[in-house]
């Protein structure tokens, strides 16, 4: 990699994967032809499919599972626990024993706009969109246009199919 970018040795990169400069990545996965914008950090244990593209400045932490061909708009924040503290009972500074890490999924297809929070332990459907500047606290249905703080679903897309996708 480059003297602008953290990428561990853990990291696993598909084919033609392109990342922009001044990264974080650690012990994830990113699928093959997989676009990383810059100033993205994604922590251990994330995985982001094939065919996605996450735009500059995002966040994508532990527990966040981000399935094909979907789109993370800029500065997109993802969580991973319920009741994050900075120290346990006794005052000592917690570790990563004692985070209580909840998944997030975000399905095939999905697009995800700028400025979106997602909390933890939610899923966001196949081909859903959420829009920008949302706060999502709770799951998605797929085909679902949400928007809001919190999000709701304001309207339902047609799913694309095959023959959609076919000009006459």
């Amino acid at each position: 990699m480059s003297e602008f970018n953290s990428v561990t040795a853990d990291v696993k990169l598909g084919a033609n994967v392109r990342l922009s400069k001044f990264i974080n990545l650690y012990g994830c996965e990113i699928g093959d032809e997989t676009k990383i914008g810059a100033f993205v950090e994604i922590q251990k244990n994330a995985r982001i499919g094939k065919r996605c593209k996450v735009s500059s400045h995002s966040f994508i932490c532990e527990g966040v599972d981000i399935e094909d061909n979907v789109f993370i708009g800029h500065g997109v924040t993802f969580t991973n626990d319920i009741f994050p503290r900075a120290t346990n009972s006794d005052g000592t500074l917690q570790s990563a024993v004692d985070w209580d890490v909840r998944p997030t999924i975000v399905r095939q297809g999905a697009s995800i706009g700028s400025g979106v929070t997602l909390l933890c332990n939610l899923s966001v459907g196949e081909n859903a969109i959420v829009g920008a500047g949302s706060v999502v606290t709770k799951d998605v249905p797929p085909n679902a246009v949400v928007a809001g703080n919190p999000a709701r679903v304001l309207r339902f897309i047609e799913a694309k199919t095959e023959e959609s996708n076919v000009r006459g």
